[in-house]
C-alpha cells in the first residue's frame, strides 16, 4: 500500500537560493499561484461584461460576493463591510485551495499546518491593528468581562489565554479536516487497488472500499466548502471584538 502521508510533501520545482536562503518554487506555491490566478481571472472574466440582467457567470460572482457580505454583517454590522474585501479574499482562496486539493495527483496546500497558521496570523494581525487603532488602550477592555472583581484575575488570564489561542485554533481546525480527509481517502482508495489485484476471492471485497471512497469524496467536496466558511466565519467574529469589544 502506497504510504498515504507522500500527497503531502512539499516538492521544489524550481531550486532558488538567495543568500543562504531557500526560495525555491514549490508544488505548494505553484497551486497558491494558480488559485491566485483562478480567482483573478474567474472574477474579472464574470464582469467583464457585467449587465443589469446578469448571465451565469456574473450571477454566480454576485451570489458569492453576497454570501461573503452577508455573513460579514451578520457578525459584525454594517460597520464590518470595510473589512469586505479582506474576508472575501480569504474566503475565496482557501475554497479555492481547498477544491484544487480535490484534483487528482494536486497538491493540498491547505493541508500544511504552515500556510495555516500564516493564514491564522494574518487575521489576528489584522485584528489587534484594528482594535488598537480603533480604541487604543481601550482595546484592553476586550480581556476585562463585567464579572465581580474577585474572580476578574483569573477571568482575565482565561481571556488572554483564549485570545492567544486564536490563531492555534484556527489553523489547526482547517489543517486537521483537510489533512485526515486526505489520508481517508487515500487508504479507502489503495484498499481498492490492493484488494482488486489480490485475487478473484479478495477481488469481490473491492466494492465495499470503493462504495466508501466514493462517499468520502463527495463528504470531502462539502468539508472544502464548509472549512472555507467557517474560516470566514470565525475571521469575522474575531473582527467584530476589535470593532466592539465587550464592556
Amino acid at each position: 500500500m502506497a504510504n498515504p502521508t507522500d500527497q503531502f510533501l512539499v516538492k521544489t520545482i524550481v531550486p532558488i537560493q538567495i543568500g543562504g536562503i531557500d526560495l525555491s518554487f514549490t508544488n505548494s506555491a505553484l497551486m497558491m499561484a494558480a488559485a491566485t490566478l483562478t480567482i483573478a481571472g474567474g472574477l474579472s472574466l464574470a464582469l467583464s461584461r457585467a449587465a443589469i440582467v446578469p448571465g451565469r457567470s456574473q450571477a454566480l460572482a454576485e451570489m458569492l460576493y453576497e454570501f461573503v457580505a452577508r455573513t460579514v454583517t451578520d457578525s459584525t454590522g454594517r460597520e464590518g463591510m470595510r473589512f469586505l474585501p479582506f474576508v472575501f479574499s480569504l474566503f475565496s482562496f482557501v475554497l479555492v485551495l481547498n477544491l484544487f486539493g480535490m484534483i487528482p495527483g494536486a497538491f493540498t496546500v491547505t493541508s500544511q499546518i504552515v500556510v495555516t497558521f500564516a493564514l491564522a496570523l494574518l487575521v489576528m494581525a489584522v485584528v489587534i491593528a484594528t482594535g488598537i487603532v480603533r480604541h487604543g488602550v481601550g482595546f484592553l477592555r476586550l480581556f476585562v468581562p463585567d464579572v465581580p472583581a474577585s474572580l476578574l484575575p483569573f477571568i482575565v488570564l482565561i481571556e488572554i489565554v483564549s485570545f492567544l489561542s486564536r490563531p492555534i485554533s484556527l489553523s489547526l481546525r482547517l489543517f486537521a479536516n483537510l489533512l485526515g480527509g486526505h489520508i481517508a481517502l487515500k487508504v479507502f482508495g489503495s484498499f481498492v487497488v490492493g484488494l482488486t489485484g489480490a485475487g478473484l476471492g479478495y477481488s469481490l471485497l473491492a466494492p465495499l472500499p470503493l462504495i466508501m471512497a466514493v462517499a468520502l469524496t463527495a463528504f470531502e467536496f462539502m468539508v472544502a466548502a464548509l472549512q472555507a466558511y467557517i474560516f470566514a466565519v470565525l475571521t469575522c467574529i474575531y473582527l467584530n471584538d476589535a470593532l466592539h469589544p465587550h464592556h
